[in-house]
């Protein structure tokens, strides 16, 4: 049965873009700004924790987290979130999408503003505290990954699917803008208020006692748009691809996406039931992996390649900072200049290598479609990576700075112009409606993954500043990038085409399986 005598999936497929779709991307879009806003902030006020917890511990250099604890703090969070994503992306699939989309939403809201809060005043508490509600924090953050990826693509027209999925993933670029600029703003209006001397003139007294409050108000504001958004998350109703296809409820489907939509649109039960029955095979099935486990390895290993670069550029910008001349060294700052400067060197790559990036996607990817888009992506990262390792002890002085900044920034650039904005839209295009939550799940889990590397292997190479470990890890970065270029061959073309059609969903694959059938079956009577 082709999916386009189904009036429900042809209605969506075909329908103008309109003022819910713009609502959509903003509602899924802002969970996404929160996403990255509460991963990517704790970059920005790591070094201050160090200061302020950790002083005594090197004499001869500012108090620095210890690296076991440093990881704990930046990985945690990474941890919980592939959890989150493997758990709400089968939930969605299971209970629906809109059900556990509210979920998501409040945890991540309640974790952001315990993640301020510490039980004890030990460093010990204060560092378990924050570790314990961080890695909730992400695992309401996993949720937000498969869900709102799915119930775009399954709101979207097949014309504007991509941009519109690429949207609501951009916001991300914006959520680390923010990280930046809310980190620069606090660090900033707290200075004015505490004014210390350089580490250099005093050990004791460049750390400021109120800075302790400035990193918590940093992490708490992550809730702020989440709670913004969270009624009208709740007000969203179900897709009508789950509501017809898993649920099996076509006059339900009908009447919701009508009202969204505002138009008239058939049920169509018996002609639904047959559809069902065509695609009822489940994701651990021999059926499933010969029509789609290609392209799931090829979603999860271009993902997992992708984020172990581009949460090693996040995280670990903090310590190549001093060393390209964008902050000063930190014996050379008190404790809340320390976290402006880096504040606001994080706010400029985003703005100017990371953000642009985003709106490329959004603007190139039903032009240039998805595939030619990753391998670009994947390819100008490797190159421009393998640049900065190979010349490192050139780039890597006051002199040449900005050549350095320059090519660091393009590097972001290419990856939103790339692999980590298609990695995160193909997922939702590639699977069958009853499992593209799940499958998305998995393949963002695969990353989440790429980005533990990240945070506990790669990011000990930058940790102390050494040029030669730096050097040593973007050498590792660029040949990581490479492998995800050929890695991209394992998935396929999505632009233009319905969601049933991409998936087999409309019946095609049967017909080609049938044909194959038929050829071989000719081929045997022939010998």
């Amino acid at each position: 049965m082709a999916s386009n005598n189904l009036s429900i999936l042809e209605a969506l497929d075909s329908a103008k873009t309109q003022w819910y779709h713009v609502k959509a991307i903003v509602i899924a879009g802002m969970g996404f700004f929160t996403d990255a806003y509460d991963l990517f902030c704790i970059s920005t006020v790591s070094k201050l924790l160090g200061r302020l917890y950790f002083s005594g511990e090197h004499p001869d250099a500012p108090g620095k987290l210890p690296q076991d604890v440093n990881n704990m703090v930046i990985g945690v969070a990474l941890v919980g979130t592939l959890s989150g994503q493997l758990v709400f992306g089968y939930l969605g699939d299971k209970l629906g999408r809109k059900k556990v989309y509210g979920v998501t939403l409040l945890l991540m809201m309640i974790c952001a503003i315990c993640s301020g809060l510490s039980f004890g005043c030990s460093p010990k508490a204060v560092i378990r505290t924050l570790c314990f509600f961080r890695f909730w924090l992400g695992f309401g953050i996993g949720g937000d990954y498969p869900l709102s990826a799915t119930i775009m693509s399954e709101y979207a027209n097949k014309r504007t699917r991509g941009a519109f999925i690429a949207a609501v993933f951009a916001m991300q670029g914006m959520g680390i803008i923010f990280a930046g600029l809310v980190s620069m703003i606090v660090s900033k209006m707290f200075l004015m208020a505490n004014e210390a001397p350089t580490w250099n003139m005093s050990h004791v007294h460049s750390t400021q006692r109120n800075a302790d409050y400035a990193w918590r108000i940093v992490l708490m504001l992550g809730a702020l748009p989440a709670l913004l958004t969270y009624y009208w998350r709740m007000k969203m109703p179900e897709t009508g691809r789950y509501t017809a296809i898993i649920e099996g409820n076509a006059k339900q489907a009908a009447s919701d996406m009508g009202r969204v939509l505002d138009m008239e649109i058939q049920a169509e039960q018996e002609k639904l039931a047959m559809f069902k029955s065509n695609n009822d095979y489940p994701l651990l099935s021999e059926k499933f992996f010969q029509r789609h486990g290609r392209h799931l390895i090829g979603t999860m290993s271009t993902w997992f390649l992708l984020d172990i670069a581009f949460y090693s550029q996040n995280l670990t910008q903090k310590d190549i900072f001093p060393v390209m001349g964008l902050t000063k060294k930190a014996p050379e700052v008190n404790a809340l200049e320390e976290m402006f400067e880096i504040s606001r060197a994080m706010f400029v790559v985003a703005m100017f290598g990371t953000f642009p990036g985003y709106w490329f996607t959004v603007a190139f990817i039903e032009k240039i479609g998805r595939y030619n888009i990753q391998l670009m992506g994947f390819l100008m990262m490797s190159i421009f990576m393998f640049i900065v390792g190979i010349k490192y002890e050139y780039l890597a002085t006051r002199e040449n700075r900005w050549i350095f900044a320059g090519l660091y920034g393009l590097t972001f650039f290419f990856a939103n112009f790339g692999p980590n904005s298609t990695t995160f839209v193909l997922p939702a295009e590639l699977f069958p409606t009853r499992v593209r939550s799940t499958c998305h799940a998995m393949s963002a889990a695969a990353g989440k993954a790429g980005a533990m590397v990240s945070a506990f292997g790669i990011q000990k190479y930058t940790l102390d500043g050494n040029k030669d470990k730096i050097k040593f890890a973007m050498i590792i970065l660029a040949v990581t990038n490479m492998l995800g270029f050929f890695c991209t061959f394992l998935v396929t073309e999505t632009k233009g085409r319905s969601l049933e059609e991409i998936s087999g969903e409309d019946g095609s694959m049967d017909k080609e399986e049938a044909e194959m059938s038929n050829k071989g079956h000719r081929h045997v009577q022939e010998n």
